[in-house]
C-alpha cells in the first residue's frame, strides 16, 4: 500500500527532453487548438462524420490494439485483424507495437512506480504527464518494445510502427478535401480529443473512483461514465480481474460496445476462440468472497490468540 500513494512530480523544466517528448506534446497541443474551432466551423454533416468515426476508430483500438494484439482475447483473420489495426492507427494513441507494449507494461507493475500510467505518481501524471515523459515509460529508448516480440516478427506491425503517424496525418488530408475545415475540426480535431481524454480516464480515473467488484489487489474501478466514453474500457476492474476476457462489461446493464462488436463476429464466424471468464473463475475473484475468507481468517486468529492466553494451547 505504501507504493500507492507516492507521488511523483513530473517534471517539464529542468529535465531532457527527446524528440518522442516534443512530438507528443506537438500532436496533443494541435488537436486541441483544432478542437477550439469547432463552434466556428459546425455543419451537421461534419458532426455526423465526427460521430461515425468516433465510434469506428475508437472501438478499433479497444478492439485492436487492447482485447486481441495486446491479451490475446480472441482471433480474426489476418486481413480483419489489420483493417481493424489501421483504424486504430487513426486515433493519435500511438503504433500497434507502442501501445501494446505500454499496456502489457502496465499490467505487469500495476499501480507501482514502474507502471507507465498510474495514480501512485499524481493524477495528471497518469492523466496525460506520462505521454510527454518518455524515459518515464521505458526507462531508455533501448528498453522499449521489449515485450511486444510477437508482433515485432509481423512485417505489418512493423511498418505501421514506422509510419504511423503519417496515416493519420494524410487521413486529415482526406477529410479536409472531403469536407473543407469542418471535416477537419469536427473529424479529427473533436473526435480525436475526446476520446483521447476518455482512453486518458482508464489510466487516472479508472485507478482512482469507481466501483471494485473484484479482488484484483491494485486501484483499477469500474467507472460507468468512461465505460460510455471507451466503448466499453471503463469496466476497468472486471479487466484486470480476468485480463484475458474479450468481454469487459460481464453484467448486462455494463454497456460494453466493443464486445457487442466482437459478439457479433463471432456469431457470423469471423471471430474465433474468444476467451470469457468462467463461473468458478469469477467466484476466486469475487470481492466478497475475498472480504469473507479474510474475516474468518481475522476470527480465528482472535479466538487462538484467546485460547493461547487462557492457558487451553
Amino acid at each position: 500500500m505504501g507504493e500507492w500513494i507516492t507521488q511523483w512530480r513530473v517534471e517539464f523544466l529542468g529535465r531532457e527532453w527527446n524528440f518522442v517528448d516534443i512530438g507528443s506534446v506537438v500532436v496533443v497541443f494541435s488537436l486541441h487548438c483544432l478542437t477550439l474551432l469547432a463552434p466556428f466551423h459546425f455543419n451537421w454533416p461534419a458532426f455526423w462524420v465526427a460521430v461515425a468515426l468516433y465510434f469506428v476508430v475508437g472501438v478499433s483500438v479497444n478492439l485492436s490494439y487492447h482485447r486481441q494484439l495486446s491479451h490475446r482475447s480472441f482471433k480474426l483473420p489476418k486481413w480483419l485483424e489489420y483493417f481493424f489495426a489501421y483504424c486504430g492507427v487513426l486515433s493519435f494513441q500511438r503504433s500497434p507495437l507502442e501501445w501494446v507494449s505500454i499496456h502489457r507494461s502496465h499490467h505487469q507493475f500495476t499501480d507501482t512506480l514502474k507502471d507507465p500510467h498510474s495514480p501512485v505518481r499524481g493524477f495528471w501524471y497518469s492523466h496525460i504527464g506520462w505521454i510527454f515523459d518518455f524515459r518515464s515509460r521505458f526507462g531508455s529508448y533501448d528498453a522499449r518494445l521489449k515485450n511486444v516480440g510477437d508482433l515485432k516478427r509481423d512485417p505489418f506491425y512493423r511498418f505501421l510502427h514506422y509510419t504511423y503517424p503519417l496515416h493519420a496525418i494524410s487521413f486529415g488530408v482526406l477529410l479536409y478535401a472531403v469536407g473543407g475545415l469542418p471535416f477537419l475540426v469536427w473529424g479529427l480535431g473533436v473526435r480525436s480529443v475526446i476520446f483521447l481524454h476518455a482512453t486518458f480516464g482508464i489510466n487516472s480515473i479508472c485507478h482512482t473512483w469507481g466501483q471494485q467488484v473484484w479482488n484484483t489487489g491494485d486501484l483499477s474501478r469500474n467507472n460507468w461514465l468512461i465505460g460510455l466514453m471507451a466503448h466499453g474500457e471503463g469496466w476497468h476492474n472486471n479487466h484486470h480481474a480476468f485480463e484475458y476476457s474479450a468481454r469487459h462489461g460481464l453484467e448486462w446493464w455494463e454497456i460494453d460496445v466493443t464486445w457487442y462488436v466482437i459478439r457479433f463476429l463471432e456469431i457470423i464466424g469471423l471471430a474465433t476462440e474468444v476467451k470469457l471468464p468462467t463461473e468458478t473463475q469469477k467466484k476466486r475473484k469475487a470481492l466478497f468472497i475475498s472480504n469473507n475468507l479474510n474475516n474468518q481468517i481475522s476470527e480465528l486468529e482472535e479466538k487462538l490468540e484467546t485460547e493461547i492466553n487462557n492457558g487451553k494451547i
